[in-house]
């Protein structure tokens, strides 16, 4: 498993027959410290001040001969907080089996499941294809939080370190492996045990079925495209949301050739994909009464005698047709497929999500994730993101810049050429129009969507923080767990 097996126990924490203690506390100052004999002093001979993100070794004899691992949470421990906390005081102890976590004086039963949740976020380890293992995470943690976490709470903390793992698995696995041939074996297997039908549709059915937007992408390739479709669909369900995710198993911007330090990171261009396949797979873990379905938008973008060339018209699933001035910009040409078939399926909500441009690293920053579309589909997720801790920021879908999308030749055109201003809502409109509406009549509503740039979020390039490591960081798959959650908890 890549993240520790996670327990709970009712036993006093300095009994534990754990390796090493996390201790998660606030500031000396706001009292909380448990009465272990001669812990305070320690505390305070080390400057542990209890901020968020503070985390110290003590050694408290008197007390335990087990060593001690101090994570601060605060002044006022919020869930966001202690799954911070946790999750960094897990990630960054090594070389023990087991860690037993106690939250000293916490009664909340939320508190207590934020900490489940951070130790398995906290605790991911990728081995990879080193030749040497390294320092080692624990491969177990104790949560001694006495009659404050159940089994329900331990068992979605499981689940949501499952999803997130898959999701950094995915990404962090390099191209040369993961094709769009070997994701969709992947989502197969992931869907085995549990009550998910998969379909997977070959480049020969994506040519009879007019998939003219994946296939234009993945022509490039000697590694033929795939659509993947996950439909779980319990007996019981209160909404249908179809998630859409971008799976560029690497992307070399095709003929507009990206320059070599561009493409370096380019297999993480799948993490929408990998998205979908996870969330899909903790609605059947979990066994939610939301019926979902997941578009996974398989391909690889290269260069070759076949590529799809700048000035090419692509004929898209829905009979639009696209000029394709920029073969860089194929996140979205997959998405428009995806989200054409998914919308024949009529859904209540339709999500899209996908690293898509490099514009919204420039709005947002890296944290970020940017979200687009409908208000009333754009507030519900932005609600969930708040209370799965995730940031997350609307931008506008502006009408004026609807004309920007003209083409002369076509219904529309992938990019602006010459003109950055504003990608990331050009994308957002680009998409949109390849959303359905939710009957046949002419005159019926847009079926309501939102649209998810995960390109700076999906990815922390700089350093690890709280729960989260270097690397993939599996954003926007804890706030789609809790979106489709809704006011089922």
């Amino acid at each position: 498993m890549p993240f520790p097996e996670l327990a709970h126990s009712t036993v006093p924490p300095l009994d534990s027959d754990a390796d090493a203690i996390v201790v998660a506390l606030p500031p000396l100052a706001d009292a909380g410290v448990p009465d272990w004999p001669g812990l305070a002093a320690a505390l305070t001979a080390v400057g542990f001040t209890g901020a968020p993100g503070t985390c110290v070794r003590a050694f408290a004899p008197e007390a335990t001969t087990l060593p001690l691992v101090v994570t601060g949470t605060g002044e006022t421990p919020s869930a966001n907080a202690v799954r911070d906390a946790v999750g960094a005081a897990v990630r960054t102890t090594t070389g023990y089996a087991t860690l037993a976590v106690t939250l000293p004086g916490v009664t909340d039963a939320a508190l207590w499941a934020a900490a489940a949740e951070g130790a398995a976020i906290g605790g991911y380890r990728f081995d990879g294809y080193k030749t040497s293992a390294g320092a080692s995470r624990a491969d177990r943690v104790v949560l001694h939080a006495a009659e404050a976490l159940n089994d329900d709470a331990l068992a979605r903390a499981t689940a949501i370190g499952t999803a997130v793992a898959a999701v950094k698995d995915l990404v962090n696995t390099p191209a040369d492996r993961l094709g769009p041939v070997e994701f969709a074996a992947t989502a197969v297997a992931a869907a085995a045990d549990l009550p998910i039908t998969v379909d997977v549709t070959d480049e020969n059915g994506l040519e009879a079925q007019g998939f003219g937007g994946i296939l234009g992408v993945g022509r490039g390739s000697a590694r033929p495209p795939r659509l993947v479709r996950l439909d779980y669909s319990p007996d019981v369900n209160e909404r249908h949301v179809a998630i859409v995710g971008k799976g560029i198993t690497f992307d070399s911007g095709g003929l507009s050739l990206k320059p070599p330090a561009s493409m370096v990171g380019m297999k993480y261009d799948m993490a929408g994909a990998a998205t979908a396949l996870a969330v899909v797979v903790a609605a059947a873990t979990l066994r939610l009464p939301v019926r979902v379905t997941g578009w996974l938008c398989l391909a690889e973008n290269m260069p070759s005698g076949t590529a799809t060339r700048p000035g090419d018209v692509l004929t898209m699933l829905d009979g639009k047709t696209v000029e394709v001035l920029n073969t860089d910009a194929e996140g979205r040409l997959v998405l428009a497929d995806g989200l054409a078939a998914a919308s024949r399926d009529r859904p209540d909500l339709i999500v899209d999500v996908a690293t898509l441009t490099g514009a919204i690293i420039v709005a947002l920053g890296n944290r970020h994730v940017g979200v687009m579309g409908d208000d009333g589909a754009v507030d519900e997720y932005l609600d969930a993101a708040e209370r799965a801790g995730e940031l997350a920021w609307a931008l506008p879908l502006p009408a004026h810049m609807e004309d920007e999308l003209d083409s002369p030749i076509a219904d529309i055109q992938n990019a602006k050429v010459g003109d950055p201003a504003g990608g990331s809502m050009f994308a957002g409109l680009f998409l949109r129009r390849f959303v359905g509406r939710t009957s046949d009549a002419d005159d019926a509503p847009q079926i309501p969507w939102v649209h998810l740039d995960i390109a700076g979020a999906g990815t922390s390039k700089s350093a690890a923080f709280g729960a989260t490591d270097k690397g993939p960081t599996g954003a926007s798959v804890r706030s789609l767990i809790a979106l489709l959650e809704g006011g089922v908890r």
